[in-house]
């Protein structure tokens, strides 16, 4: 009984140590830019202060189908936060801005906040039916349906903030 009790009073000893850890991982980040209602911090998220949504401050950099790109979110933890997710059609809509531009790596141009790094203007949308996903494109604020298969897309994971 007594190795019992000496067991579980070390794992939540532990559970607290590790829970105040990532607490103060949170904390600790500092804001580096404003744009609008948009802040970047130092790791690696950009807070939508108008939306209460946090962005990954860059896509995942690559070629990426649709069932990889919802994996790739699900998995996903940047600055330390666990619960990220893909984005709807309607929250990428929301980060177009035609007023700003900055040329992606593939060539195309993009229009959103420079806080957030997209690597290419064609970005995967959670919204789906049968076998297609609906894809955004930030070079003309489009968006177009797309079988799930295609891979020359990218992902921007997000988050709802508490």
């Amino acid at each position: 009984m007594k190795k019992t009790l000496g067991t579980m009073v070390a794992i939540i000893v532990v559970a607290i140590l590790v829970g105040n850890f990532i607490m103060v991982m949170h904390a600790s980040a500092e804001e580096k830019a404003r744009d609008g209602h948009f802040i970047a911090y130092d790791n690696g998220t950009v807070l939508d202060t108008k939306t209460n949504l946090m962005w990954a401050a860059k896509d995942n950099g690559r070629d990426i189908n649709w069932a990889n790109a919802k994996s790739y979110c699900e998995n996903y933890h940047g600055g330390g936060y666990t619960d990220w997710r893909m984005p709807s059609l309607q929250e990428l809509t929301g980060l177009y801005d035609g007023a700003k531009t900055y040329a992606a790596n593939c060539g195309f141009d993009v229009h959103l906040t420079e806080l957030i790094r997209l690597t290419c203007s064609f970005v995967w949308t959670s919204d789906t039916g049968d076998s297609e996903a609906i894809l955004f494109v930030f070079g003309t604020g489009w968006n177009i349906w797309r079988p799930q298969s295609n891979d020359f897309l990218r992902v921007l994971p997000v988050r709802d903030v508490k």
